[in-house]
């Protein structure tokens, strides 16, 4: 596998009474990432939710930096937001060797704090996913139960929310979609475990609007970084030189020969779907209502003369393609033009978009090519029960 993604550090597992789960310290680790819906957002003190005032936006950075010689900005920006830094423990039941009662954790990373009056951390839905007992470790020593608010696999992004507020310390919001290829960052995160936590690695942005082949990442243009990214960093931030979080570290390349090839979720992408999960504790995505069958490769359809795209195994009733006309077996070749060859592709063009929003759909369907007109509809990520 050319990306790497893991959630699960090696080191052995803790396995540990729910009684005692509370005071045990928690270790942190992970890696992968994801979101989103783009969308711009202003430049404004807060954004406010359905749950109170969430995000502190702040008219002046933490940082100020001339970029004259001296002391360097990453000094002040490990000081600044490296408080706001946590690891997220993900705890299951099952898979103990000394009997059962017990809980073990199977995997962990790392987060941010957004929210310090309200507790609402920001960290990957790979790192929560399937959790039974989340446990967020803070910079004072103190390991506290989070709360699940809400997670959307498609964006592979997640919002925990801790109770105990008492002295933490929340993240200044920068906006992802001024940054520039050259332009230094700074990552934060918990690679290998709580020996290693709020490990600090510098970089520059090497790319902008990068794509990968991953489920949840391709929901996104990523940032590609030279910042060291490894498991552990997952769901931790990537500063800029203000201490403005810009992106959410996510992913690296993983294979022979490759460094310094880091991904990072733009945080002004990833906004609209960290605010409808503190609001709403779901995500509402652009659907065209259709399953995909991704058996469908681009070499089969070469085998058959029939061109590169999505094959559509089954179409919702009443749906925004049933509307348009598609119909199970079309085969969907692009999406406004831009051609697209497998689901993720798909997904990537659609998270372009919202739902209401209005697209022009090509499709080839026995031995012709067709374009349609709908507008997409709704799915939404599954609330916390």
């Amino acid at each position: 596998m050319d990306y790497y993604q893991d959630d699960k550090p090696e080191r052995k597992p803790r396995i540990i009474s729910t009684i005692l789960l509370s005071m045990i310290s928690a270790l942190l680790g992970g890696l992968i990432a994801v979101v989103v819906v783009p969308a711009v957002y202003p430049q404004t003190d807060v954004f406010e939710g359905g749950n109170k005032i969430i995000l502190q936006q702040g008219q002046t950075p933490p940082v100020t930096w001339s970029g004259e010689e001296g002391e360097s900005p990453v000094i002040n920006i490990a000081s600044t937001v490296g408080p706001t830094v946590v690891g997220v423990a993900n705890f299951q039941y099952g898979g103990s060797i000394f009997g059962g009662g017990g809980l073990t954790e199977v995997g962990s990373g790392s987060g941010f704090i957004v929210d310090a009056k309200n507790g609402y951390i920001v960290t990957n839905n790979h790192v929560v996913e399937g959790a039974e007992q989340i446990m967020i470790s803070l910079i004072d020593g103190r390991d506290v139960p989070g709360t699940l608010v809400g997670a959307d696999p498609r964006t592979d992004l997640a919002v925990v929310k801790i109770e105990d507020t008492k002295d933490l310390s929340s993240v200044q919001l920068g906006n992802s979609n001024d940054l520039k290829v050259g332009e230094s960052v700074v990552a934060i995160g918990n690679p290998g475990g709580q020996e290693f936590a709020r490990t600090v690695t510098t970089g520059v942005i090497s790319a902008t609007d990068r794509f990968l082949m991953l489920q949840g990442e391709a929901s996104f243009s990523l940032i590609q970084t030279d910042a060291a990214i490894n498991p552990g960093n997952s769901g931790g931030p990537l500063v800029n030189y203000s201490g403005q979080v810009i992106g959410i570290n996510s992913a690296k390349k993983n294979a022979p020969g490759f460094e310094g090839m880091g991904f990072a979720i733009p945080i002004t992408d990833a906004l609209p779907v960290i605010e409808q999960i503190i609001e709403k504790g779901f995500v509402s995505h652009p659907a065209l209502q259709v399953n995909i069958d991704d058996r469908y490769t681009p070499e089969y359809a070469s085998y058959k003369g029939w061109p590169a795209g999505c094959y559509i195994a089954k179409i919702e009733s009443n749906g925004a393609a049933d509307k348009a006309g598609l119909q199970a077996g079309d085969i969907i070749t692009a999406i406004n033009g831009i051609k697209i060859s497998n689901s993720l592709e798909l997904t990537h063009e659609l998270f372009k978009h919202r739902p209401g929003d209005r697209i022009t759909v090509s499709y080839f369907r026995a031995e012709e090519h067709y374009t349609a007109e709908t507008i997409l509809g709704e799915i939404r990520s599954a609330q916390v029960k």
